[in-house]
C-alpha cells in the first residue's frame, strides 16, 4: 500500500517520500552485478511498487562495460509487466551524462531517444547528470537548452539537474524561469557523512527558497550507514569501509540508540535524517528485504531532538570520516 506523507518536526512541511536508486543494476565495478541477479532485482522492483516507493532514479551511464545502459533496460523490462494504472503511479527519472562528445543544443537528442527506448517509453523526468561549469562551462548551457526544448515540446514532462551547487542552481533556475520551464528537482550527495548541502547558503536552502525538490543520492554512503559489521564488501567499497569505519563509532552508537527507540535499523535512521531536512533519499535497493526496511522508515519520523543530536555528530565528524566530494559538483 502507499504511505501517506508525514509532517517534519523541524518546520511542519510535508516530509518527502523515499525513492529507489538503481546505480547498482548493471554495475560490476562497485556492486558486483551479474545477470543472474535480474530475477532478484525484478522482485525488488515489484516490492517497491507494492510498498509505495514510486520514484525510480537511473542514468544512461549506469552499467559497466558490456552492461552499459542495463539499469534503464531492466527498469523498462520490469515496468512492462505492470498494469497500466500501476505504471502511471510511477515516476522514472533518468540522467544524461554530459560526455565531451555531446555538444550543442541537440547534443542530447540521440541519448534521450536511446534512454526512452530502453525504458520502454516510460520516461517522466530527464536530468543533467552533472555540471560542466568547472571544466567546460560553454558545454552546459546548450545541453540544458536542449533538455528544456524536450519539456517544451512535450517529449518529457519534467526537468531536473544533478551535482549542481547553490550558485549554479540559482542561475539555472532563473534562466529556465525566463523560458517558462520549471526546474523540478536537483540531486546531490547528501548523507550523515556528506552534510554539506545543509549548511547556510547551501543547496537545501536554495531549494526551499525556489520550490525545487531536493533529492539525496548515496544517503547510506554506499552502504556504510547501514551499519555493516564484520566482513567488508569486496573491491573499492571495502577499502572505503575499512578507512572510514574506525572514525564512526560515536555516530553508529547514536544511530543504534535512535533505531532501537523506533524498532528500526540504522539504515532507516539515515534515511529519515535526510527526510527530516526536506530531502527525498534514493537509496540503492537490490533486495526485497532492503525495500521492506526502506518502506518501513516511512512509518515514523525523527523527533526534533533526535534530528539535532544527529546533526551535531554529523557536522562534527573529522575529515577522514566524510564521503569524498563529487569532483563534478559545481559551486
Amino acid at each position: 500500500m502507499a504511505h501517506d506523507e508525514v509532517v517534519l518536526a523541524a518546520d511542519g512541511a510535508p516530509a518527502p517520500g523515499i525513492g529507489v536508486g538503481t546505480w547498482a543494476w548493471g554495475n560490476q565495478l562497485l556492486w558486483g552485478y551479474n545477470p543472474c541477479q535480474d530475477g532478484e532485482l525484478e522482485a525488488t522492483f515489484l516490492a517497491a511498487v507494492g510498498l509505495g516507493l514510486h520514484f525510480f532514479d537511473t542514468a544512461d551511464s549506469y552499467g559497466t562495460g558490456r552492461f552499459n545502459g542495463r539499469s534503464e533496460a531492466l527498469l523498462g523490462q520490469f515496468c512492462a509487466s505492470l498494469a497500466s494504472a500501476d505504471q502511471q503511479r510511477l515516476c522514472f527519472a533518468t540522467k544524461l551524462a554530459p560526455f565531451p562528445w555531446r555538444l550543442g543544443r541537440r547534443g542530447y537528442d540521440r541519448a534521450f531517444a536511446a534512454s526512452k527506448q530502453r525504458l520502454g517509453g516510460k520516461l517522466d523526468r530527464v536530468q543533467l547528470h552533472w555540471s560542466t561549469a568547472r571544466y567546460a562551462p560553454w558545454q552546459e548551457g546548450p545541453l540544458l537548452e536542449g533538455l528544456a526544448d524536450l519539456v517544451a515540446s512535450g517529449e518529457v514532462a519534467e526537468l531536473g539537474v544533478s551535482n549542481v551547487g547553490p550558485l549554479r542552481l540559482r542561475q539555472l533556475h532563473q534562466h529556465l524561469v525566463q523560458r517558462g520551464i520549471a526546474l523540478k528537482s536537483v540531486q546531490v550527495q547528501l548523507s550523515l557523512l556528506a552534510p554539506a548541502p545543509l549548511q547556510a547558503g547551501g543547496v537545501a536552502e536554495v531549494c526551499r527558497d525556489l520550490g525545487i525538490e531536493l533529492i539525496a543520492y548515496s544517503p547510506l554512503a554506499l552502504g556504510l550507514l547501514a551499519g555493516i559489521t564484520g566482513n567488508c564488501p569486496q573491491g573499492p567499497r571495502g577499502g572505503m569501509f575499512r578507512r572510514m569505519g574506525p572514525a564512526l563509532g560515536s555516530l553508529f552508537e547514536l544511530m543504534e540508540r535512535i533505531g532501537q527507540a523506533h524498532n528500526a535499523p540504522k539504515s532507516a535512521v539515515a534515511l529519515n535524517w535526510c527526510r527530516s531536512h526536506g530531502a527525498m533519499p534514493i537509496p540503492g535497493l537490490r533486495r526485497v528485504k532492503q525495500v521492506q526496511q526502506a518502506a518501513a522508515a516511512l512509518e515514523w519520523q525523527l523527533s526534533e531532538a533526535e534530528r539535532l543530536e544527529l546533526d551535531g555528530v554529523a557536522f562534527g565528524l573529522p575529515p577522514q570520516a566524510r564521503m569524498p566530494a563529487n569532483p563534478f559538483q559545481s559551486d
